[in-house]
């Protein structure tokens, strides 16, 4: 469309050129210049800037409740709790708070600072000539100048309560990223010190299923042993027979060279950890002359006639010996947890 078909009344005049405005003579593409500023409602009435103000302040506390619900959820939902959300359906609840805290938290900080530059900071708008990229001088001060001016225009020093409400959001909000923290890895606690072995549990033989009686077991033989109660349908299974498997050897009395081993074996029956000291394979080769058991990982050899010590390999000490009897119903019982850490050395090292 050219400049004849745009009525006159709707072309630049003159007295817009101080706009941005060109004069329809010197150039027909003229720049019609911004429109007269409209005052908003907030502009002329102060009870609806008041409004505004506690809108604003409202969606900033909302940010601050979601962010300490964030936090909260760590406590309140377990990891494995599955909840019915319709229409999602089945979802981790605390994925499901987790998500929607954290949104709930940004959402309402931005939604709370669009309506505030929408509402209460100046609109009004500001045609601003291209300059050199090399900012000079005076450029520089303008645009301090320009930065004073728009913290004086959003009002907040004298917003006390948008201020202070924006603040606490703004604080707030990092710590939602500090609990995520958690999701690294559940924290180790004594969970690598201690096992499920305890006084009175029964030693169940890994093969049968059935409690042990000291006739169960010959001399010579290697036997295979989980704790009373660790069954292997739940859910940690895995991680607690990693750290309770046991091997079950009988030993003549007299060929027992560690008297504290005598001490806590039955009879010739001694217990000791089944995972390495070395990388933590499971060791189940056994020499019935040398009562010598092998890691067939990296061929660490420990005496389980001598307190289990290491005689051969890169195993950095002895295997952990569980303290052992017979309860009343005469089956082998364990009279405690192991004395020591099962598995590699990182606790000779921490």
């Amino acid at each position: 469309m050219s400049s004849q078909d745009i009525p006159e009344e709707n072309l630049p005049t003159a007295q817009d050129a101080h706009h941005g405005g060109v004069a329809v003579a010197d150039n027909p593409f003229a720049d019609p210049g911004l429109p007269a500023h409209k005052p908003r409602i907030q502009d002329i009435d102060e009870r609806a800037a008041k409004r505004s103000e506690r809108t604003v302040a409202l969606l900033f506390t909302l940010s601050m409740l979601a962010t300490v619900g964030f936090i909260a959820s760590f406590v309140i939902f377990p990891v494995d709790k599955i909840v019915f959300i319709w229409p999602i359906g089945k979802v981790s609840a605390l994925n499901f708070a987790l998500g929607m805290t954290l949104g709930t938290a940004l959402f309402c900080i931005g939604a709370g600072a669009v309506h505030w530059a929408r509402t209460l900071m100046s609109d009004e708008e500001v045609a601003d000539e291209r300059h050199p990229i090399a900012a000079p001088a005076d450029v520089k001060a303008k645009v301090l100048e320009d930065f004073a001016d728009g913290a004086r225009e959003s009002d907040i020093g004298r917003r006390k309560l948008i201020r202070n409400t924006m603040y606490g959001a703004l604080a707030m909000v990092p710590l939602s990223g500090v609990v995520l923290l958690r999701d690294l890895g559940p924290l180790p606690e004594l969970k690598l010190r201690k096992t499920v072995w305890a006084k009175g549990k029964l030693l169940i033989n890994q093969n049968t299923m059935e409690p042990l009686r000291p006739e169960d077991v010959l001399v010579g033989s290697l036997t295979f042993a989980k704790p009373e109660g660790l069954e292997e349908d739940s859910h940690d299974y895995m991680q607690q027979i990693a750290k309770a498997a046991l091997m079950i050897v009988r030993i003549q009395p007299e060929d027992i060279k560690d008297k504290q081993e005598l001490e806590w074996s039955h009879d010739g029956i001694v217990a000791y950890s089944k995972i390495c000291t070395h990388v933590g394979c499971p060791i189940s080769l056994y020499e019935q002359q040398t009562h010598h058991v092998l890691c067939p990982c990296h061929q660490s050899t420990f005496d389980l006639s001598d307190g289990g010590r290491v005689i051969f390999g890169p195993a950095g000490h002895a295997l952990p010996q569980l303290r052992i009897g017979v309860n009343d119903e005469g089956f082998l019982e364990a009279l405690g947890d192991f004395a020591e850490p099962v598995g590699p050395a990182f606790w000779e090292r921490g």
